[in-house]
């Protein structure tokens, strides 16, 4: 049986070339997942539901919105005596800037082919983006920090609480008229399966450090 992958949060002076490197590889792939599926016009993750849902419905921009709303998650971090690290302020910043910049840079797709490749090369893209920045053990990302503190302090199991949060904000985002498909169902199966396969292969440790 292999043995669990060790993501508990170690200070920044530790290696802190590699591991801030893996971390901000890893939000720049993680933001430009984020608009490859926003452009697939196939469906988006809950928390993109709602981030497209706020947008349409005010002037500010995709990034914007994520921005903001990892900053509200923040504040819910409080009660729950979450303690923020590097990166969780880098998550905040350095996604929304990208996300907008690939947007940008990336039309909206109108064929299907384009449309599912941009789908499927997201979703994959996101799990391993996912992988590679929690690896870097700098501190969770808000939304990741809100799951794991409401956990602790409702005994609940983070599953449970995983799917809780994801179906509340995936039906604010529905009814701000964000884009629900196929897409969501495919990402809501694939996420986390995905994320634990590359897990293993890019998490930073002290041994893998030693091997090198």
């Amino acid at each position: 049986m292999r043995t669990p992958v060790e993501l508990s949060p170690i200070p920044v002076t530790t290696a802190p070339a590699t591991r801030l490197t893996r971390l901000f590889a890893g939000l720049v792939c993680y933001g430009t997942s984020m608009a490859m599926m926003t452009r697939s016009g196939l469906g988006l993750n809950p928390w993109d539901v709602l981030h497209e849902g706020v947008a349409d419905r005010t002037t500010l921009t995709f990034g914007m919105v994520t921005a903001l709303t990892a900053v509200l998650v923040l504040l819910l971090w409080i009660p729950l005596r979450q303690r923020p690290g590097v990166g969780t302020v880098a998550n905040v910043v350095v996604i929304a800037v990208v996300v907008d910049v690939v947007r940008a840079l990336l039309p909206d797709a109108h064929q299907l082919g384009w449309q599912i490749g941009l789908l499927l090369g997201g979703i994959v893209l996101n799990g391993f983006a996912t992988a590679v920045y929690v690896g870097a053990r700098l501190g969770p990302g808000p939304r990741d920090g809100l799951m794991t503190g409401l956990s602790a302090r409702t005994g609940r199991s983070v599953r449970l609480v995983r799917t809780a949060i994801e179906l509340i904000v995936l039906a604010a985002g529905w009814l701000l008229g964000g884009t629900v498909g196929v897409g969501t169902v495919l990402y809501a199966l694939a996420i986390g399966p995905l994320t634990q396969l590359f897990l293993p292969y890019v998490t930073w440790s002290p041994r893998t450090r030693r091997a090198r």
